[in-house]
């Protein structure tokens, strides 16, 4: 008598489950990570400013929601019966044997939006101005989470998760790109400003 099919899939999938746990909280937080660098650069824009939307709450689940992906895709990695990682391989840069430099991208990727993100909750301790500065620095771990992504990922080179990443990117390095350059236009405005003699 031949196994039923639920019998199969269990069977075929179970040795591979925490990879699989892995491969899918990664994707997650690539998508979770690339809406809240969208809500987060739309916050600072001038035309939700003007109408008053706040999407703070969105922003902070979003980036909650991120890191505790990013938790289950590194920590799901140590039940792996393939690679046997141990903890230092998945929380500490340039430990692993696997994949060592794109491993530890994304081990810096993690330790730096933990810090950047729940800095928020320190702000007081740091300063407004010195977080709101500190902040900037989280586009750059987001770049460096993509990176690991298409560096190492499992996925990357398949057509979904390339269309999948090419949606939830794409529009946040636009807003990255027109933010970029509404700063370096006001701060040539400013220098401007600064250089014009007094008459």
């Amino acid at each position: 008598m031949s196994a039923s099919l639920p019998t199969v899939f269990a069977t075929s999938t179970a040795p591979h489950v925490f990879w699989l746990l892995s491969r899918a909280a990664g994707s997650a937080a690539l998508v979770l990570s690339s809406l809240s660098v969208c809500v987060g650069l739309l916050m600072g824009g001038r035309l939700l400013r003007r109408r008053g939307t706040d999407l703070r709450v969105a922003h902070e689940a979003l980036s909650l929601a991120t890191l505790a992906t990013l938790l289950v895709h590194g920590l799901s990695l140590l039940g792996d019966g393939y690679l046997h990682p141990g903890l230092a391989d998945v929380a500490v840069p340039f430990v692993s044997g696997y994949e060592t430099f794109w491993s530890s991208i994304g081990i810096v990727t993690f330790w730096a939006l933990a810090l950047l993100g729940l800095g928020y909750y320190a702000r007081g301790l740091v300063g407004q101005q010195r977080w709101r500065r500190l902040h900037r620095f989280t586009a750059l771990a987001w770049v460096l989470g993509i990176a690991h992504s298409l560096g190492e990922g499992s996925d990357a080179g398949q057509d979904w998760f390339l269309a999948m990443t090419t949606i939830v990117v794409v529009p946040a390095l636009c807003l990255l790109a027109v933010r970029w350059a509404a700063s370096l236009g006001s701060g040539d405005r400013e220098r401007g400003a600064r250089a014009e003699p007094a008459g």
